[in-house]
């Protein structure tokens, strides 16, 4: 009797052992993948994302702002503009500084331009795009704290200022723009270019405001333009934008 009990008692615990190992995989999960920004499998330098985001975080006195909306957009760059007389803003990179002088006769893209610097929006932004021998464009990235700078100042776009004139020649400081829906030819007012084709883009002309142009640092912008990239443009090392400030 014994030996019956012992041989049952046995093969309880051995099918509960199954079917404990039997639910634990169930409910064991792995790591969700992260969607890429780009559709791209290149392997990208993400190293400083952490650090970048920790500091932000960190800040104690963070500059901050209205929540920018479409409706108050030209009222309020109008004053910023009047009240900000600054034209010049040095771009600082691990290749070198690109120093770029901002146009009177495109009072909203310079105001927007400041205003960005003064966020410190651009801090910690990738040169995202590398067209080689075209332009470099920089004010994107993928990391996390962009994306929250962008929802901390909002979601709006800057009327064109073609009247200005200005052309797509060498050095030219140009603002992005959406395609889709922007009959207007409205800017983005985050993600800004520079021509680096000797020749200039002026297929470009009328259809991207010229708000800028490089003063010092095109040998930089060349430098920039020579590195490596994946089908999608985006740099294969990223090329962060470590500081832009006005400078005199």
């Amino acid at each position: 009797m014994r030996s019956c009990l012992l041989i049952l008692f046995c093969a309880v615990m051995l099918i509960a052992s199954c079917e404990d190992k039997k639910s634990s995989s169930q409910n064991s999960t792995a790591p969700p993948l992260e969607k890429p920004v780009q559709p791209d499998t290149a392997v990208r330098d993400n190293t400083k994302v952490e650090e970048v985001v920790e500091a932000e975080e960190e800040k104690k006195e963070r500059r901050d702002g209205p929540l920018l909306v479409q409706e108050e957009l030209i009222p309020f760059y109008t004053e910023y503009a009047r009240k900000n007389r600054a034209n010049k803003v040095r771009i600082k990179t691990r290749f070198g500084n690109i120093d770029v002088e901002l146009f009177y006769d495109t009072p909203l893209h310079r105001a927007n331009f400041l205003y960005m610097v003064e966020q410190d929006y651009f801090e910690n932004t990738f040169f995202h795009r590398v067209s080689e021998g075209f332009v470099i464009q920089g004010g994107n990235s993928d990391n996390p704290d962009t994306n929250r700078k962008r929802h901390r100042i909002g979601d709006f776009l800057i009327p064109s200022e073609f009247d200005a004139g200005h052309r797509h020649v060498r050095g030219a400081l140009a603002a992005a723009k959406y395609v889709e829906q922007n009959v207007s030819k409205a800017s983005s007012p985050y993600e800004f270019y520079i021509v680096q084709d000797p020749d200039g883009a002026h297929h470009l002309n009328n259809d991207h405001t010229v708000f800028g142009r490089v003063i010092s640092g095109m040998d930089v912008v060349d430098e920039i333009n020579k590195v490596e990239t994946d089908q999608s443009e985006w740099p294969l090392t990223n090329i962060h934008i470590l500081e832009a400030e006005i400078i005199e």
